[in-house]
């Protein structure tokens, strides 16, 4: 399939996509591939039906080069063990995208909070293992591209999806952070929130929208945040075809006279007015702003 995304290759680097037997992390691993990477392709193997080595043998048809390694990315010492292998086999990563995963759909007054834990080990706790066995390797090598998989359950919320949400809006801190941590490195962690039709979603979307939000459809924006001309820190959405990016904004806010929280209520729609809102570049912007606030004009 021609890709969308003219004059990015990736010819001599080493990825991983994890959860890439079926779904959208099965596009990611042969988008990668596609463009010249060589492909870790994880998934535990539990459904018995071998996709991880399918999606394998549909890279190497293809002319690329692949490795399928099964295992959960929830086992610390086992993906450590996986990242350890890869290296031995191909002496680097380059490019990781943590998209293994899962759902538990419930109301929060509903789920079972083994269940709720268990969609955040995932999650959360899989992209924490992957990232502290490649993290020291691109640091080393002063060269990463990490694509951290969000979702708009975590930026803007959605009903029955306490635990996914809370889990996908972790990431957006954790790729804020180490994206600061990282950039005097040369390694760029993003984040990408698809809409693709999955397993994951197919009680949700309807036929039409199955159709319209064909997984193979988000391949650019993985490339893309994958490559050389990735941004840093940055929050993509993508889906159908179409892009958009998303920002957390801090408003500029105002000074309370008397700090009581009934001034604070009245106040309430000028500390919300985004006139003048901003970007942060980290946590310290927020003390800058609010100590601009409490200082008298010059």
């Amino acid at each position: 399939m021609a890709s969308e995304v003219s004059g990015i290759r990736l010819d001599g680097q080493v990825a991983i996509v994890t959860g890439s037997g079926r779904g959208l992390g099965r596009e990611y691993a042969l988008a990668l591939a596609e463009r010249g990477a060589k492909v870790v392709v994880n998934g535990t193997g539990l459904g018995g039906d071998g996709a991880e080595e399918r999606v394998v043998d549909e890279i190497r048809a293809a002319g690329g080069d692949a490795l399928a390694m099964i295992g959960s990315v929830t086992d610390r010492a086992w993906v450590e063990s996986m990242a350890g292998s890869v290296l031995a086999r191909w002496g680097r990563v380059d490019i990781l995208v943590p998209n293994a995963g899962f759902v538990r759909d419930k109301s929060f007054a509903k789920i079972d909070m083994d269940d709720f834990r268990d969609v955040l080990e995932v999650h959360l706790g899989g992209t924490l293992n992957c990232l502290k066995a490649l993290w020291p390797g691109m640091l080393d090598r002063r060269y990463g591209r990490i694509v951290l998989i969000g979702s708009g359950a975590g930026l803007a919320g959605n009903f029955g999806q306490s635990a996914y949400g809370a889990a996908k809006m972790a990431l957006i801190g954790l790729m804020n952070t180490l994206g600061l941590e990282g950039a005097s490195k040369n390694v760029r962690v993003n984040c990408f929130a698809p809409v693709g039709a999955s397993r994951m979603n197919a009680g949700i979307l309807t036929s039409e929208q199955s159709a319209m939000f064909d997984a193979a459809k988000l391949r650019s924006g993985i490339v893309f945040l994958a490559s050389d001309r990735a941004p840093n820190r940055a929050i993509l959405l993508g889906g159908g075809g179409s892009y958009e990016r998303a920002q957390i904004v801090f408003s500029k806010g105002v000074r309370l006279d008397s700090d009581q929280p009934e001034e604070l209520a009245a106040q309430w729609s000028q500390v919300s007015d985004m006139a003048g809102a901003f970007v942060p570049e980290s946590a310290m912007d927020q003390v800058a702003n609010e100590a601009a606030n409490i200082l008298p004009a010059e």
